[in-house]
């Protein structure tokens, strides 16, 4: 858990750093093309300022060339008739006033009568004109007839000549608020023009006017001087100015500047970055809300993959612990099974044990009284009749040998894997363990071996077994009908099997002959015989050779039974087969 929340904690991490960083490119890459056209918008305003200033500045050198002022006699003589030409010119041009002084400083005539006798001397720009340059400057003139309230003006001062003599100064000043408002107030962009102690002086945004900006823009805004408080900050070689000053101003914007000798101002530029700013923060917000999206996917992937593993681990061991426990189940039920298997046949020894018995006791009868005889001959001299006694004592010994043999081989328990068994010498065995229950129940034998040997997948002992069961229950199930015939056949074609025909009642319910613990016995008739465990006993022991064993009933053409015919299917041996007993 404590890995997993690691693992997040670094991813969100990595998801903020990758959308600040993307935000922080975005926001880059915008303000080059922002200050391009701040700039531009800067230079248009700055080229159309100085445009409106220099044609009232031809207004100023073409007075100055007029007749009429270029004889100072005529001006004192002829007041009225200049005081007419400059209100005239006024009136044509949109000046705002348009004066003339003498050497001295004195306006001597004027289109604003307010201004007629005013002083002049002290300006720059006036004694500029009398080294016989154009003088410029600009200045906020007190009320006047033209003027109710204080206002800005950019007046231009051209030398009059006389004899190659400055005799005066023509003055045309120009109202800044009407060039304002006659072509660029309003603009989107906040652009002003401050002269050299900071002062703004010409603005689009009339909040702006008559303030002084701070001289550093490092300057902290406790520092600022009757400006908007701002500081400002350098982002990939643009200068952001932030700023205080309510809705006329933006709260980020980006400085530009241009310098603007020609008229003395300095043309400055506020430009908005808020559009630039919101994008930059768009795309660092779906940088985000992409790689949160990724992430909960591959999060959800996960967890459904971790979730996943965990139910296949569960179930794996859950698995484990089921094949365990069917492994000891089954270890359990092949121990019970073989348990099984030998208590039968046990069991058939013991309901076989008195016919052999009977077999056993003859021999023993016939070679004692051969034994005799042969006394009886040997006293007497006969020797060939003595062999011949012997003889035939031989053969009893050897058939006593063999029903022992086949007993103890038939009660022996198996415990080798499959191998190669012959089918005829297991039936015959079988017939030879069954032969007193044959002959005691008068039952007739049909049983003709096979001319080749049938080889046969199969444990010898636990097939003998199989076909003692068979032949048994045949012998059995005849025991009430007045035919007893029993007949065996081997049928080695395509497939091998061996079929088992009795001329009893027939099978009751063949489709439960096979089940545990069912039988239409007796219980207790003989042996293990009444329990229903012989047949379910075989057919676990041909399952387990690779084969299977099915019963069926034999029927007339009108349905009537005629006995049973047990089959038992068994695979040919091959070399190369070898399978595990069970």
């Amino acid at each position: 858990m404590t890995r997993r929340l690691l693992i997040i904690c670094l991813f969100l991490c990595a998801v903020t750093v990758l959308s600040l960083a993307v935000a922080w490119f975005a926001l880059v890459s915008a303000l080059g093309p922002l200050a391009e056209r701040g700039n531009a918008d800067l230079e248009s305003a700055s080229e159309r300022l100085v445009g409106q200033l220099h044609r009232y500045r031809q207004v100023a050198v073409q007075l100055a060339d007029h007749p009429a002022l270029s004889n100072p006699s005529g001006l004192e003589n002829d007041a009225t008739h200049i005081r007419d030409l400059l209100q005239h010119t006024a009136d044509q041009s949109g000046a705002l006033s348009i004066s003339y002084a003498n050497v001295t400083g004195e306006i001597i005539v004027s289109s604003d009568p307010g201004e007629a006798g005013n002083l002049i001397a002290g300006s720059s720009a006036f004694q500029r004109a009398l080294h016989g340059a154009l003088g410029q400057e600009h200045a906020i003139l007190p009320a006047s007839t033209l003027q109710a309230e204080p206002h800005r003006a950019f007046s231009f001062f051209a030398p009059i000549f006389s004899d190659q003599n400055v005799t005066g100064t023509v003055i045309v000043r120009i109202d800044m608020e009407a060039v304002e408002e006659s072509d660029w107030r309003g603009g989107p962009e906040a652009i002003f023009f401050s002269d050299r102690n900071g002062l703004i002086f010409v603005s689009n945004r009339s909040e702006l006017l008559f303030r002084k900006r701070p001289h550093l823009a490092t300057q902290q805004p406790d520092q600022a001087t009757n400006f908007a408080a701002s500081y400002s900050l350098s982002v990939a070689g643009q200068e952001i100015w932030i700023l205080d000053a309510g809705r006329y101003l933006p709260w980020h914007a980006l400085y530009v500047t241009r310098p603007l000798p020609v008229i003395g101002l300095t043309g400055e530029a506020l430009i908005d970055t808020t559009p630039a700013e919101r994008l930059a923060i768009l795309q660092g917000l779906a940088t985000a809300a992409l790689c949160l999206a990724f992430g909960a996917l591959l999060f959800l992937a996960t967890e459904r993959r971790r979730a996943l593993a965990m139910a296949n681990s569960w179930l794996e061991g859950r698995v484990d612990r089921r094949t365990r426990a069917l492994t000891e189940s089954n270890e359990r039920l092949q121990k019970a099974q073989a348990e099984l298997v030998q208590a039968a046949k046990l069991s058939a020894l013991g309901q076989m044990s008195a016919g052999i018995s009977h077999e056993l006791n003859q021999p023993l009868m016939a070679i004692r009284n051969f034994a005799e005889n042969a006394n009886v001959f040997l006293e007497r001299g006969q020797h060939d009749a003595t062999a011949a006694n012997l003889t035939r004592i031989g053969d009893m010994t050897g058939r006593m040998d063999r029903i022992i043999r086949n007993l103890r081989a038939f009660a022996r328990q198996e415990i080798e894997p499959v191998r190669q068994v012959d089918v005829t010498a297991a039936i015959e065995t079988a017939i030879e363990l069954t032969d007193a229950h044959l002959r005691q129940n008068d039952v007739t034998l049909q049983w003709q071996p096979p001319p080749d040997q049938v080889l046969a997948c199969a444990g010898e002992v636990r097939l003998v077994q199989v076909f003692v069961n068979l032949i048994t229950n045949a012998v059995d199930a005849m025991a009430q009908s007045e035919l007893r015939h029993l007949r065996i056949v081997v049928n080695n074609g395509r497939k091998l099997s061996v079929t088992v025909r009795d001329t009893g009642p027939g099978i009751a319910a063949p489709e439960k002959m096979f089940d545990p613990f069912y039988s239409t016995k007796e219980v207790g008739q003989s042996g293990d015989e009444g329990m229903g465990l012989g047949l379910s006993i075989s057919y676990g022991i041909v399952q387990s050779f690779g084969g299977a064993i099915r019963g069926a009933n034999i029927t007339t053409g009108n349905d009537q039974i005629r006995g049973a015919m047990m089959t038992v299917d068994l695979e040919y041996w091959r070399n190369n087969m070898v399978k595990d007993t069970l």
